[in-house]
């Protein structure tokens, strides 16, 4: 009786009216095998009104309660929609009315939410994709990066694994600041720059890769270099030096630093 009322209600418009009706079905009948539809009712009603906080819940209540449901793919899909949507800088409207502030941060938490719900689905390395976006998108750089991490160590084998290496090298590359400071970012773009370049030779972003790479092993040479000349300039330390030296060639032994460094 509650469900035909709460239809009824739907049916005409009064979406108050009918999640109200659904959520008395969901307290007062779990057990039921209306409850799992009231929920998806509740969901689809929610996200209709852009109460994407509310609609995610809903159907987070739903497959948390019933994990057997037959919707289950199609809730991953929408909870997928409605992350994506906070994502990208839609607003979330309160009591269906008025537009509230972003939530991309709950947005990454949400994709977070869903790789835990369906780590094994084609939603979980978008997921993860998606989620070094938005850390990028809020300059949280270590974030992205392990996002990218866990993307190519957990699914070696998605479509997306490509992009996260040549991501990976990109991100680590912007974190270089220079050949006087510590170089650690730098070693790490080499890596990624040469794996990518190993595992994926066919890949349209491969003269991409090259060019970065070329760039980060310059960085490197020039980087033994300042280290070299401040030892032979500054403290007459020629053993030293010749350590320095001989380390820029080896990191880019075809370079015009190499040249120099000899």
């Amino acid at each position: 009786d509650l469900m035909n009322k709460s239809r009824l209600a739907e049916e005409r418009h009064s979406e108050g009216s009918a999640i109200s009706g659904y959520e008395k079905v969901v307290k007062k009948y779990p057990n039921s095998v209306y409850a799992p539809e009231a929920l998806y009712r509740i969901g689809k009603l929610r996200l209709a009104r852009r109460q994407y906080y509310d609609a995610f819940d809903a159907f987070q209540r739903l497959i948390t309660r019933y994990p057997n449901t037959k919707r289950f793919n199609e809730i991953i899909g929408t909870q997928y929609r409605i992350a994506s949507d906070l994502l990208d800088g839609r607003r979330p409207y309160l009591w269906g009315m008025f537009p509230g502030f972003t939530g991309r941060a709950t947005g990454i938490g949400y994709f977070e939410v869903i790789i835990a719900d369906a780590p094994y689905s084609d939603y979980a390395p978008l997921c993860l994709m998606n989620i070094a976006r938005g850390h990028q998108l809020r300059k949280e750089s270590e974030e992205a990066i392990d996002a990218l991490d866990r993307l190519i160590n957990s699914y070696p084998q998605s479509l997306l694994t490509a992009d996260a290496y040549f991501k990976l090298a990109q991100m680590h590359a912007s974190l270089v600041e220079g050949p006087y400071y510590d170089q650690a970012s730098t070693k790490e773009a080499v890596t990624y720059y040469e794996d990518f370049m190993i595992l994926f030779p066919n890949d349209i972003n491969l003269s991409k890769a090259a060019k970065g790479l070329d760039d980060m092993k310059k960085m490197l040479a020039e980087s033994k270099i300042k280290m070299a000349d401040f030892y032979f300039f500054k403290r007459d330390n020629y053993v030293a030096a010749k350590v320095f030296y001989n380390e820029a060639i080896t990191a880019y032994p075809d370079s015009e630093i190499a040249q120099h460094a000899k």
